[in-house]
């Protein structure tokens, strides 16, 4: 008898059934597989050689964690990219137009000049000792990783999954399904058989776009995920016009919103060069 009371609590009128809500599908669901993702990956890195855009660039700094959370003035900006490795940031104060800063990176060294504090920081890409400002521990890599996703050597070791993530449209309010591919990028530690992540891309199904890409540091850890939205075409190549970039651990996050954007046309050394006016403060880091 006492073998049956698991039966008779799951049966008879000891029950109740709820009504979920059914997801939208998509119309279409499209189907690759790993070499087929990692190709196309490769073709978009490959299609961009430079890039100059004009951006709208909003920040903010905290996190649900630290219990609150500080919104600064969105401002314009422009984004230069050439590669392999050149790169240079220029936000405009609001109103007036002047520079609020300007960032320029050749990958190895950077320099970040403030006018509005007469303040010039030179270093290298990597924070030796962060500061309490988390915008001043922001990097170049951290633009141009996550405006131009790297392909895939061919010495990276790589995965691909497929799951259905559930969304709610803002403006219909209908639960939507979202299936989509995550191909991860893996390193081997020396010769062991242990594995560490350096990326995941997300990779929709509904069109085969990236939409998110989640980095990682020598530990495993997340420290840098990019979220890309509202592709558009832009000389002939579909790209992202807005790019949400968070840094967990710095604690930051960055929205890049596109108003124009030009690929390909040929950008100066000079256009990645910048003389720091006399009488400005120089900070070295290490």
């Amino acid at each position: 008898m006492v073998a049956c009371l698991p039966m008779l609590v799951f049966t008879g009128c000891l029950k109740h059934t709820r009504i979920l809500e059914r997801p939208q599908a998509p119309t279409v669901v499209l189907t690759a597989s790993a070499q087929q993702l990692i190709q196309q990956l490769d073709d978009r890195y490959d299609a961009i050689h430079s890039m100059n855009a004009r951006v709208l660039i909003r920040a903010s700094v905290g996190s649900a964690a630290k219990g609150k959370e500080t919104d600064y003035t969105s401002i314009h900006g422009y984004i230069l990219l050439r590669r392999p490795s050149m790169l240079r940031v220029l936000g405009m104060m609001p109103v007036i137009e002047t520079r609020a800063f300007d960032m320029v990176s050749n990958g190895q060294h950077f320099t970040l000049l403030i006018p509005p504090k007469s303040l010039a920081v030179t270093g290298t890409g990597k924070v030796t000792t962060p500061s309490k400002n988390p915008l001043m521990n922001l990097r170049p890599a951290v633009f141009y990783d996550s405006m131009l996703i790297k392909k895939v050597e061919p010495e990276d070791l790589v995965y691909v999954t497929s799951d259905t993530g559930l969304v709610r449209d803002p403006k219909s309010h209908h639960l939507i399904a979202e299936p989509d591919y995550e191909l991860g990028i893996l390193r081997r530690i020396g010769n062991s058989q242990q594995l560490m992540p350096e990326r995941v891309v997300h990779i929709s199904r509904t069109n085969l776009l990236p939409f998110q890409q989640d980095e990682y540091d020598n530990q495993g850890i997340l420290v840098t995920r990019t979220l890309y939205s509202d592709y558009r075409t832009f000389d002939q190549i579909s790209y992202p016009a807005k790019i949400a970039i968070s840094r967990p651990i710095d604690g930051y996050q960055l929205t890049l919103t596109i108003t124009k954007l030009v690929f390909n046309h040929p950008l100066a050394d000079d256009q990645f060069q910048l003389k720091i006016p006399s009488g400005t403060k120089i900070q070295k880091l290490p």
